[in-house]
């Protein structure tokens, strides 16, 4: 190659190098937030981090999460849902029915996935399971169904008459759920009482309320702050002599004596599935709502001994997990 060619080359590959730099591909960063009522549970997030992984979606080469956590002051979520729309969020994942109701006038048109609530379509943000419409969309725990059959399995452990339901009245039950209960409570003989707790330092005054009025056995309904303090509550629960049944299966883990309930751990995890759909393109209200494939029946066989109560064979022969 003489000078001149070389010379000529050279210049060309400069003019062409700027050209192919601009060219390259650059990889589209996602930003979803992610909000909850309570602290946080690394558990949950971690399913939702596992979920959007098994999806393609990696922190730091394609996905950015922003986390924000009211720590059980359910007046703050407002506050925290507009500073991650400010952010510039293109969807947020959220825990419960409360949580829901505190940034659905917040959020504008900023797709939401939901993963805790019982009845979205009571709470007034689908129109439907099957078609939800608006902006918000997600996983169910089927609550309103699932409080008449844990009472059913207590019954079947303790004979009482008298049953205590732990409530947040700041979460109030949708009134399906409330008449389904009632239902079941007056078929089994049983008389409810409907005890509210609405804060961490109410609930040792809950259970004395409940001692008091000679209850037998509680049920504890699901809320975001009652998991939180789950630990609190199964103590108090020991400490009253309380035998009782849960709407999570952390309860049985941290001792309660039962449990039957959706998994919010799964829950977080398949919430994964609708922010990818949603990143796609994929309008929220056409989305429908998932309702639980599986349910967990735990049963705590410690917690049962501590008691002086005998689960009964049939019982243990349909828990998907008895704790030793």
């Amino acid at each position: 190659m003489d000078r001149r060619a070389f010379v000529c080359t050279v210049a060309g590959s400069l003019l062409i190098a700027p050209l192919a730099v601009l060219a390259q591909p650059t990889t589209k960063i996602w930003r979803i937030g992610y909000l909850r009522r309570t602290s946080r549970e690394p558990a949950d997030i971690e399913a939702l981090r596992l979920g959007l992984r098994e999806l393609g979606y990696v922190e730091g080469q394609n996905l950015l999460i922003d986390e924000r956590y009211a720590n059980s002051d359910a007046s703050r979520l407002p506050d925290l849902a507009r500073e991650l729309i400010q952010l510039k969020i293109q969807v947020l994942v959220v825990d419960g029915g409360t949580t829901v109701r505190a940034v659905r006038d917040v959020v504008g048109v900023t797709p939401v996935v939901f993963t805790l609530p019982g009845d979205p379509v009571a709470l007034g943000v689908a129109r439907s399971l099957d078609h939800p419409g608006g902006t918000m969309t997600g996983l169910t725990t089927l609550n309103v169904v699932l409080p008449a059959k844990r009472l059913q399995f207590l019954r079947e452990v303790v004979p009482a008459t008298r049953v205590g339901v732990l409530n947040n009245p700041s979460n109030p039950a949708p009134p399906a759920q409330a008449e389904s209960l009632t239902g079941a409570a007056r078929s089994l003989g049983i008389d409810l009482m409907w005890v509210n707790a609405q804060s961490p330092g109410e609930l040792a005054e809950a259970f004395a309320k409940m001692n008091q009025a000679g209850v037998k056995a509680l049920l504890v309904e699901n809320d975001a702050m009652f998991f939180s303090q789950r630990a609190q509550i199964v103590d108090l629960a020991a400490k009253h002599r309380l035998p009782a049944v849960y709407g999570e299966r952390e309860f049985a883990d941290a001792g309660g004596l039962m449990a039957y309930a959706a998994s919010g751990t799964a829950n977080f995890r398949r919430a994964a599935t609708y922010v990818d759909k949603i990143l796609k393109g994929a309008n929220p209200g056409d989305l429908a709502i998932e309702q639980p494939s599986r349910l967990e029946f735990v049963i705590n066989l410690k917690t049962a001994k501590a008691l002086a109560l005998t689960i009964p064979q049939s019982l243990l022969l349909r828990a998907d997990e008895v704790i030793q």
